[in-house]
């Protein structure tokens, strides 16, 4: 999957009148990209296209227009495209009360690193995380972890083949373990690049 440069993006005017098509096509897109792993943790799946989508929004909203400003967006947003052997998602941990919150994150530390992917019966694939920068700390984690997940060849293919994906968290304080909805796979098989035959 191409990362994004300066000439994929549009100028604010052009986005300012292809923003409302545009977020729907990227909402559209987002709803087979999620999973929930129990009540309080969400991965996103972040693709090409959600990914300019991102930098649309962030140059609209901070209105910038420089090159230099632009080249800071790619920069720091690229790294979160696929390479075509990885998956990669953003990791949120939900608690509506900032209280339950503040105790839970406390209780969670770590558990970006128990978060896992496995393609039928072959092993658990657990992320690299937060490559940017370190997001937790003695006291607690963070609400958002980036995750890359690295696939061998062998579990692409499989997946591509239609081979059941799985995804959990084994952590003390979060503990789960689900099938991935087929719509979801689909969706996620298609970000890798099928390895070459022997």
């Amino acid at each position: 999957m191409q990362k994004l440069t300066v000439n994929d993006l549009m100028s604010l005017e052009d986005y300012a009148r292809a923003r409302a098509q545009f977020r729907h096509t990227v909402m559209q897109q987002k709803k087979h990209r999620f999973i929930a792993l129990g009540a309080h943790a969400r991965l996103l799946f972040e693709n090409r296209q959600t990914i300019q989508y991102q930098i649309q929004e962030m140059l609209r909203i901070e209105r910038i227009f420089e090159p230099e400003g632009i080249e800071e967006e790619l920069s720091a947003y690229n790294p979160l495209i696929p390479d075509g052997s990885n998956l990669k998602a953003t990791l949120m941990l939900e608690y509506a009360d900032p209280d339950v919150r503040k105790v839970a994150l406390a209780k969670l530390i770590g558990v970006e690193n128990k978060v896992w992917l496995q393609v039928g019966d072959d092993e658990k694939v657990y992320p690299i995380c937060d490559e940017d920068l370190e997001r937790d700390n003695e006291e607690k984690t963070s609400s958002v972890h980036f995750l890359r997940f690295e696939l061998t060849p062998p579990m692409i293919a499989a997946l591509k083949k239609g081979e059941a994906l799985y995804a959990g968290v084994d952590h003390p304080a979060m503990n789960v373990s689900q099938p991935v909805d087929t719509a979801v796979q689909l969706a996620l098989s298609e970000d890798l690049d099928m390895p070459p035959m022997n």
